[in-house]
């Protein structure tokens, strides 16, 4: 995922959104070997006993990969999948896209490898893959799982409407499976509706710009929600609002940030900043944005925090040492659920191992590890 500034507009998307041009010329990587290191004084009594972190690896390269920070010992483990299953030849994949924890099971989406990996959370043992074409993300409620999912051929501009596929969660397959816009993205369930952000990222000339709203007891899109084009995150916080980010079009229409009210299922405010990823922990949203513009031919990178309840942008920074100077691409971000600590992973330069930082609540780092490739995506695991 090196930056090529040969790459016409529809290459860009995808290398943004994590894809590949084709799934049919993988390297044939020997899995990497676990390592440990001592990373933290060892918190017997840690409510939080660690966190998941998925690697996305380089695409085409199977280099998706799977650490764990275990707070109880202090021990930081890197290629935990390997040794976990030797018997899964290709290891855990190409691209990892999102990973969640679910009672006692632990879900890994691996984009373009077309699946989700199931595993047991203390040991991360696989239990199941189950199988979806292009799958992006997952999220869960009352005993099911939802995934979304771009389907069809990765970087086919012609490539059909995306689904929301629901799963058992006790059964472990496919029960539904519905239709929403073009290349769905992250989702958020509000209530009984699930809201799915549509991008059509494999089109730049005709991106989507709707959230799709899907009753869950039906199982059927109610509504789609005009918002902006090309839309990629989706959060909720507890007053019952929708924070969706677009990411423009890479020249002259900017990223933005949208409000949706699930009351009303309206926007019903707009912030004109860049927001690459966020993550809601109470009131307080943290933000990054790595805005990529062609005319200017750089990113531009930003972070900030933002109150949800009064809805306005924060003088706060949840960097205040300077290490922001030293971080070149954030990439994944995550909130302690109770330490408050902030955690920011740096994709470098997409082609070797990460590095995770860890702030305290005043800004200050902490400390710092390296990770596998892209690291990306947090799931946290409770005593």
């Amino acid at each position: 995922m090196k930056k090529n500034k040969t790459l016409n507009a529809i290459s860009l998307a995808i290398l943004i959104t994590s894809l590949g041009l084709t799934t049919s010329c993988r390297k044939e990587l020997k899995p990497v070997p676990e390592q440990q290191e001592t990373l933290l004084t060892p918190d017997p009594s840690a409510q939080v006993k660690g966190f998941y972190i998925v690697n996305e690896g380089n695409m085409n390269m199977n280099k998706a990969s799977l650490d764990y920070l275990d707070y109880t010992t202090g021990i930081y483990r890197r290629n935990i999948y390997n040794k976990a299953n030797p018997e899964v030849v290709k290891g855990l994949g190409d691209v990892g896209n999102d990973i969640a924890v679910y009672g006692s099971k632990l879900y890994v989406v691996v984009n373009v490898s077309n699946k989700i990996e199931v595993l047991d959370v203390k040991t991360g043992k696989r239990i199941k893959q189950i199988n979806i074409i292009n799958c992006r993300y997952v999220t869960f409620h009352n005993g099911k799982a939802y995934v979304s999912a771009y389907l069809g051929t990765v970087g086919d501009p012609k490539a059909p409407n995306g689904i929301v596929a629901e799963i058992d969660t006790t059964s472990l397959t496919e029960t539904k499976r519905v239709d929403v816009g073009r290349q769905p993205e992250e989702m958020a369930i509000v209530g009984e509706k699930l809201y799915v952000a549509n991008s059509g990222g494999y089109s730049p000339q005709k991106y989507e710009r709707t959230v799709s709203v899907i009753d869950l007891s039906s199982f059927k899109v109610t509504k789609n929600i005009d918002v902006a084009i090309n839309l990629h995150r989706l959060k909720a916080d507890k007053y019952g609002d929708l924070y969706v980010t677009s990411r423009g079009n890479y020249y002259d229409v900017p990223s933005k940030m949208f409000v949706i009210d699930t009351k009303t299922d309206q926007v019903k405010k707009t912030f004109d900043i860049a927001v690459n990823n966020l993550t809601i922990d109470g009131d307080i949203a943290y933000y990054y944005g790595s805005e990529w513009n062609y005319n200017e031919a750089q990113y531009t990178i930003t972070y900030g925090m933002l109150n949800v309840k009064d809805e306005v942008i924060l003088d706060q920074k949840f960097i205040t040492d300077g290490t922001e100077k030293s971080i070149t691409i954030p990439y994944g971000i995550a909130v302690h659920p109770i330490t408050k600590e902030v955690l920011v992973t740096d994709a470098l330069n997409y082609v070797s191992p990460g590095k995770l930082y860890c702030f305290d609540p005043s800004g200050k780092k902490k400390w710092s590890v390296t990770t596998g490739d892209i690291p990306a995506h947090f799931a946290f695991v409770y005593k």
